[in-house]
C-alpha cells in the first residue's frame, strides 16, 4: 500500500491552488486553472502494473469525508485493487451493463468539469438535470431513452420557461451524444434541435435585447463618483470600465494574468467567451488602480470578495450600479465604449473589435486577427483612459445638468 501522505482538511479544500493535492492512499484533489475542484484516485492495475487514474466527481458532490471512504472504505477503490480487482474496468464494466441516464450524466459532467470556463458549470447542469430530466428519464438506460420521453421532460417548460427548457435539450442532447460515442447507445440522437423542434410548438421568435448603457458622455463623471469610493465594487467597475472587459473576466482576474512589465492583462482562454486567450493593454489609470490594490493585499484575486480567497459577488457590481441610482448593467459599459470610439475618434472598427474581444465575421476584417495589433490598442485604451479620466473633471452641476448626462441627482 503506498504511503500515507500527510493528508487535505476540509476548511483548505477551498483555498488550495491550482495543481494537484494528494490526501494520501492515491485520493487527489484536482485543482484547474478555472477553479473547478475534483477527486482523482491513482492507482497501479493489477492486470498491467502501470498507473492508471479515475475520476471521482467534482468537490461539490463529494466531501473529503465521502471521497477518503470511496477509495479506504470497506468496499472501497483501493480494496478492489488489493484483490487484484481494477477500479476503473470494473467501472466501465458495470456502467455498460447498466449505464441508467442518471449515471452517465454524472460521469459526463465530472469528464467535463475541468474543462468548463467556470467552476459553477457543472452546478448548474446538475441543477437543471436533476429539476427536470432525472425525474422522468433518470434512472431509464441511455439505449432506451426514446423522443416521447424527451418531450415529455420538455414540454412542462417549452413555452413557460423556453431558456430554461433550450438549456435543458442541448443538456440532454450532449450526454446521450456522449453514450453514443462510448457504444452504450446505437440508435439516433432523441434530444436533437430538428427533431424536437418539429415536435413541440414553434415559440413566438425572440426580440434581441440589448443590456442597458450608459451614454459614453456619462462615463466620465460616473468614473469621478467611483474614484471617491473605497469598496472593492468599487474598484472593479472602474476597472471594467477602463479595460472594457467583461464581468465575469474582470471578477476572476488573478494577479498572475498582470504582466506590469508589458503593461498587460492576459485573460486565459479559458475563461474569454470565445475561448482564445486575450491580450489587453493597460492604460496609465489601469495599472496606477492596480499598484493601488497591491498596496492593501495580495490574495490570489484582484478583486476579492467577502472572503479574500474567493472573488467579488456576481451581483457586486450590479447593486453598485443600483445604488447609484442608475438602471444600466456593466455589460453595458462596453457599449459605451464602442459608441465613444465610433463617433469620437479615427479610430479602426478592427481595432475596436480586438480591444472588445468580438468575434468578427467580416473574413477581411477577421484576417486582422493574424496580428494582434497591440500597438493600435495601447493607442485606443489609452484614448479611452483620456476620455475617462480627464486631469480636472468639473464638479457635477444642477440636478438638471446631470440629468442631461444621464446620471440621477447626486
Amino acid at each position: 500500500m503506498p504511503r500515507r501522505a500527510r493528508g487535505l482538511t476540509a476548511s483548505a479544500l477551498k483555498t488550495l491552488p491550482a495543481g494537484r493535492h494528494a490526501d494520501g492512499s492515491g485520493l487527489y484533489l484536482v485543482v484547474a486553472a478555472s477553479g473547478a475542484r475534483s477527486w482523482l484516485f491513482r492507482y497501479l492495475s493489477p492486470a498491467t502494473g502501470r498507473r492508471r487514474e479515475m475520476g471521482l466527481g467534482s468537490l461539490d458532490a463529494l466531501s473529503l469525508s465521502a471521497a477518503r471512504e470511496q477509495v479506504t472504505g470497506p468496499d472501497g477503490l483501493r480494496h478492489q485493487v488489493t484483490r487484484g480487482i481494477d477500479p476503473l474496468d470494473a467501472a466501465v464494466a458495470d456502467m455498460r451493463a447498466r449505464h441508467p441516464f442518471r449515471q452517465v450524466a454524472q460521469a459526463h459532467i465530472a469528464a467535463q468539469t475541468p474543462r468548463w470556463r467556470s467552476a459553477k458549470h457543472a452546478g448548474q447542469w446538475t441543477a437543471t438535470l436533476e429539476t427536470y430530466a432525472y425525474p422522468r428519464i433518470g434512472d431509464t438506460g441511455v439505449a432506451d431513452i426514446s423522443v416521447d420521453d424527451v418531450v415529455a421532460v420538455l414540454s412542462p417548460i417549452w413555452s413557460a420557461k423556453p431558456e430554461t427548457a433550450a438549456r435543458v435539450r442541448q443538456r440532454i442532447e450532449a450526454i446521450l451524444a456522449a453514450a453514443i460515442a462510448r457504444g452504450w447507445r446505437t440508435a439516433a440522437n432523441p434530444a436533437d434541435a430538428a427533431v424536437i423542434h418539429a415536435i413541440l410548438p414553434r415559440r413566438a421568435k425572440r426580440t434581441r435585447s440589448h443590456h442597458a448603457a450608459l451614454p459614453y458622455r456619462a462615463v466620465p463623471a460616473l468614473y469621478r463618483r467611483l474614484s471617491v469610493m473605497d469598496g472593492m465594487a468599487a474598484r472593479a467597475l472602474r476597472f471594467a470600465i477602463l479595460t472594457a472587459g467583461r464581468t465575469g473576466e474582470v471578477r476572476e482576474a488573478v494577479w498572475d494574468e498582470i504582466d506590469p512589465a508589458e503593461r498587460l492583462w492576459i485573460v486565459p482562454a479559458t475563461r474569454m467567451k470565445a475561448e482564445r486567450e486575450h491580450r489587453v493593454p493597460l492604460s496609465g489609470p489601469a495599472l496606477s488602480l492596480l499598484c493601488d490594490l497591491e498596496t492593501i493585499a495580495r490574495p490570489p484575486f484582484i478583486f476579492w470578495g467577502q472572503a479574500k480567497d474567493r472573488p467579488l459577488s456576481t451581483m457586486a457590481m450590479l447593486q453598485l450600479l443600483r445604488r447609484l441610482e442608475l438602471d444600466v448593467t456593466v455589460h453595458g459599459f462596453r457599449s459605451s465604449f464602442r459608441d465613444w470610439a465610433a463617433e469620437q475618434t479615427d479610430h479602426a472598427n478592427h481595432v475596436v473589435e480586438m480591444a472588445l474581444a468580438h468575434t468578427i465575421p467580416s473574413q477581411v476584417e477577421a484576417a486582422y486577427r493574424r496580428g494582434e495589433l497591440l500597438n493600435k490598442r495601447r493607442a485606443l485604451m489609452a484614448d479611452w483612459a483620456a476620455f475617462v479620466t480627464p486631469p480636472s473633471t468639473p464638479d457635477p452641476g444642477p440636478a438638471h445638468d446631470r440629468s442631461a448626462q444621464g446620471l440621477p441627482p447626486p
